[in-house]
């Protein structure tokens, strides 16, 4: 007999990591009404549902619900218990939120939570609504929440260009691919018109005029038709995990692995999209990868803001990051692509300048040439990201002293070879005047040495080429000279600039890796605790330019400071606050995160064996500064080495532990 076909073990272990990641919440189910626009009744199927899991006895809260002056939806209200609202004032305004704390110490079977996509007001724990849900679901409580199809994450480019709306509040896939059940809530586009013409529809006053270019037949449509096949590819996910369980042999497709270039500028973001949605209709592992010149070197604070950004949506949309460096981006492109058996690769096509096209190569040109057997997705950018101009932040001062000093070094040869040359001749002039521009080049950079090339090109021709004190050449013979100039100082420049920079992240790497080898070895040859924490605050503080302090439980589990080093933490009230809900629930938080973002500190939770021991927290100043994703992982691995070693110590202190949580 032949033998049948054995299932994708990769794909079972997607399958299981999923399986485990749902056990994680417990007994909370998510389940999410999805509509492709506002008024085609989620939140009135969401309630009438309530209403008769409430009839047969399940144990039903109002968490909160929007129902915007429609009648209907205030009956359905009538006899549910609803849990007040979290009053919050900021900017003068008393502004209405979700009461988590509330929610959480009332512990019903069941809360319903209205607008996933909503942004929470400042000062409360979460910045997103979805994030209140997972902390829910986290604690055991099922939850019933709205979502429109078109704040889902991943479709936010494609709803721009079907809308030219641009949605600001998303959702990312995950929450979604997380939900036990999603429903669509449908309505032809027609009614839906009908109602909104009726002023049965909530329009925000800000929005209206966007709302009324958002409701007309074509767009509804299209949108409609999103949700629709959104709705389709949970339903083959779920069928495809039944098959799983049931061992169901079927057509397993061939492993896909995906990967995204991404960059500094904006389109990167679409391009992460449109990655995330074509890895889940392979079903494939995929990557987005940042390639590090030397130019980068020179690029603004703006710039390294939107890099973060675009690594930080690759990561919530499941992408593995990673960060190559090199000065052919082409080459470690597809490197990287060809160890790692990647069969797609998706890259942008910015628009350039014309002199930038004659003056560079494109790597996309280069990618496509060289790609061999990998497909290659070139995405063009759209007429909003082609305008996008560089502005400089405010803090973002340039320097003169470069120019200042090229200028000085020039002025200064140039005087020498005035006194000296009667015996220099003109060829050693020259060749002195030579000597600023290799020196600007390599001490400045490149565009001093181009400003150094220039300057010493004019003083050659004023002061010594005949006839002197003119920019006149009288023997065109002595233009070749003044091409070499300006060629001997780019090239010197060019060359140093690459030399620095390759020496700067060797050196870099050499730092981390050393430190965090040193860390490591100095840490498992601590003989207690006091000294191993002291060590570790110190290290780090070095390591990150830094101050950080180290908490772990005392005999009541109350978290105390440890280990400190820095003179400006102050370990207060909201402080304790904030690392309590990162001892609590194990997720990093603070400052750069999306929850508690308005405090001071980044806080990252101490684990070991996925059992919590303490909280770390890092200041990193008031000038904005945030770790970027190679530090924060750096970050990550000290954390995990510490708490490696408060588990080894004799004297380990009592731990936190979801699951032993859970299990109480």
């Amino acid at each position: 007999m032949p033998e049948k076909p054995r299932p994708d073990p990769d794909h079972l272990l997607r399958r299981l990591q999923q399986k485990e990641k749902k056990a994680e919440r417990k007994a909370g189910k998510l389940k999410i009404f999805v509509g492709f626009a506002a008024g085609v009744g989620k939140t009135y199927q969401m309630m009438e549902e309530a209403q008769s899991l409430k009839r047969d006895g399940a144990d039903v809260i109002i968490a909160l619900v929007e129902t915007h002056g429609r009648h209907e939806t205030k009956l359905l209200l009538e006899g549910q218990e609803i849990i007040p609202r979290l009053r919050i004032e900021h900017g003068g305004i008393i502004l209405e939120e979700m009461d988590l704390d509330g929610v959480l110490a009332r512990r019903p079977a069941i809360a319903l939570v209205d607008e996933l996509a909503h942004t929470n007001a400042p000062g409360t724990r979460h910045a997103k609504r979805y994030q209140d849900v997972e902390e829910l679901l986290a604690a055991g409580i099922s939850v019933y929440t709205t979502l429109n199809i078109q704040h889902a994450e991943s479709l936010n480019d494609i709803v721009y260009q079907i809308t030219g709306v641009r949605v600001r509040e998303t959702v990312p896939d995950r929450i979604l691919e997380m939900a036990d059940e999603l429903e669509i809530v449908d309505l032809p586009p027609e009614d839906l018109l009908a109602r909104f013409n009726e002023g049965k529809v909530y329009i925000p006053l800000k929005a209206e005029q966007a709302m009324r270019r958002f409701f007309r037949k074509g767009n509804l449509l299209g949108l409609r038709e999103m949700a629709l096949r959104y709705a389709a590819r949970k339903v083959d996910d779920d069928m495809r995990s039944y098959m799983d369980r049931h061992g169901i042999i079927g057509p397993w497709p061939a492993g896909s692995r995906l990967m995204v270039c991404i960059s500094d500028n904006s389109l990167s973001e679409r391009l992460v999209r449109i990655g995330q949605r074509m890895a889940a209709d392979l079903n494939a592992e995929w990557f987005a990868v940042y390639v590090e010149s030397p130019s980068d070197r020179q690029s603004s604070r703006r710039a390294q803001g939107q890099l973060a950004r675009n690594m930080r949506l690759a990561e919530d949309l499941g992408a593995k990051v990673q960060i190559l460096s090199g000065q052919a981006i082409a080459d470690e492109l597809l490197a990287f692509a060809r160890a790692q058996n990647i069969t797609l690769m998706v890259v942008g096509l910015p628009r350039r300048r014309l002199w930038n096209r004659w003056l560079r190569t494109s790597a996309v040109n280069e990618i496509i040439s060289e790609s061999g057997p990998i497909h290659v997705l070139v995405i063009g950018s759209m007429e909003s990201e082609s305008k996008e101009k560089e502005v400089p932040a405010p803090d973002e001062v340039m320097s003169w002293r470069p120019y200042y000093g090229c200028l000085a070094s020039v002025a200064a040869m140039t005087a020498f070879c005035w006194i000296l040359h009667p015996w220099l001749g003109l060829i050693n002039t020259a060749m002195m005047l030579l000597l600023p521009v290799v020196y600007s080049g390599i001490t400045w950079g490149r565009r001093a040495g181009l400003v150094a090339s220039i300057s010493a090109v004019v003083a050659l021709d004023f002061f010594f080429v005949p006839p002197q004190f003119t920019l006149a050449v009288e023997d065109l013979r002595y233009l070749p000279m003044f091409l070499v100039f300006v060629i001997v100082g780019i090239a010197t420049s060019f060359v140093t600039d690459l030399v620095r920079w390759q020496g700067e992240n060797a050196r870099q790497r050499e730092r981390f890796v050393s430190a965090l080898y040193a860390f490591s070895r100095e840490l498992m040859a601590a003989e207690d605790q006091d000294s191993l924490l002291r060590y570790s605050a110190k290290e780090i503080s070095e390591a990150f330019q830094c101050e950080v302090m180290i908490l772990l439980p005392d005999e009541n589990g109350t978290l105390e400071v440890r280990a400190q080093m820095g003179e400006h933490i102050i370990f207060d009230e909201r402080r304790f606050g904030v690392a309590t809900w990162v001892f609590e629930h194990g997720q990093p938080a603070g400052r750069g995160t999306e929850t508690l973002s308005s405090a001071s500190l980044f806080y990252l939770p101490l684990h070991a064996k996925e059992v919590t021991v303490g909280v770390m927290g890092v200041s990193l100043g008031e000038s904005g500064r945030l770790l970027s994703p190679e530090q924060r992982r750096l970050l990550e691995s000290f954390a995990s080495i510490i708490a490696l070693s408060l588990g080894r110590t004799a004297t380990a202190p009592t731990v936190n532990s979801p699951a032993l949580n859970r299990s109480s």
